[in-house]
């Protein structure tokens, strides 16, 4: 059995926050709404062509996020109870994080507006990735520290993320400003460079927790159709046990609507800087850079 409390598989628990939350800075708040904003526009329109349909480029990237959002809320249910199940957590967290971070590399190619499906397609694989990856991630916290420990250890990896993605955004930012010294034939180039290093230091940095983080027990009889049959069970058997604690369905309903917000703000802001608000985008940015500046104090000041 895992001994809990061990610094080292705690550490390396940390670093999947260090490794992920760089997609949630540079891909979905900062540099690439900025970017999308700017390349998808049809001869100056912001009204673009997707599948043969007629859309505005805002309103099409909030639907795709949206359409990601309604996948991981349909599918994930059935995964986590498939992975208490067989005891595969790390392996479901391995295949999202690589779904995520080939994702982001692969929108290294959206360079035109001719290209904007595989934008939009790259888009919500990355999202799905991403908040998968997380559901697994957060699942070995009960497994490595102590209940006593859950808050401190969840706010020490928040702060870990922070920081993880304030020095790559900066990074990104110092390569797309000073984009000559770096080679680069202008701003976009190396725009789309910084979402190639977003994927390998994503995937790059997923390695330490992969290899440290404890596998859990296997069933003997995972084959597919009893592995479907048991994550069913698992849910019915969650959804049962809610009937018995009212209070946390209550909590569960309020931070659905909370969570809710706050997304829509974190993944939509730039957009309404720049449609709404008409903010030039290192304006935007060095915005978006100071709140994730706040936030990390915030983070560092609660895992005390």
């Amino acid at each position: 059995m895992q001994q809990l409390n061990n610094a080292k598989v705690v550490r390396s628990w940390y670093m999947y926050d260090w490794a992920n939350s760089v997609y949630s800075l540079v891909i979905t708040s900062a540099i690439f709404p900025v970017y999308y904003k700017a390349v998808a526009v049809n001869n100056g329109s912001d009204i673009v062509n997707f599948l043969g349909f007629s859309i505005q480029n805002s309103v099409l990237y909030s639907y795709a996020l949206s359409f990601s959002f309604l996948l991981v809320a349909l599918m994930l249910p059935l995964l986590s109870g498939m992975a208490d199940y067989t005891g595969r957590k790390k392996s479901y967290m391995k295949f999202f994080v690589w779904l995520g971070g080939l994702s982001c590399m692969g929108l290294y190619f959206f360079d035109d507006v001719s290209r904007l499906e595989l934008a939009i397609i790259f888009s919500i694989l990355a999202s799905i990735g991403y908040s998968a990856s997380l559901v697994f991630y957060d699942a070995f916290l009960p497994e490595i520290v102590t209940e006593d420990r859950y808050d401190t250890t969840s706010a020490r990896g928040y702060s870990m993320g922070y920081y993880g993605s304030v020095i790559m955004m900066v990074a990104c930012l110092v390569m797309i400003i000073k984009y000559e010294a770096f080679g680069f034939s202008g701003e976009g180039a190396a725009t789309r460079v910084s979402f190639l290093l977003v994927g390998l230091w994503w995937i790059g940095f997923s390695f330490i927790p992969f290899r440290i983080l404890p596998e859990s027990i296997r069933v003997k009889d995972s084959t597919l159709g009893n592995t479907w049959s048991k994550g069913y069970q698992e849910i019915v058997k969650v959804w049962h046990s809610l009937k018995n604690l009212p209070d946390l369905k209550r909590y569960l309903l309020a931070f659905f609507f909370y969570n809710s917000g706050v997304q829509t703000v974190m993944y939509l802001a730039a957009l309404f800087g720049t449609d709404v608000l008409h903010l030039e985008s290192t304006k935007l940015i060095g915005t978006v850079l100071l709140i994730q500046l706040v936030a990390s104090a915030g983070a560092a000041f609660f895992a005390r």
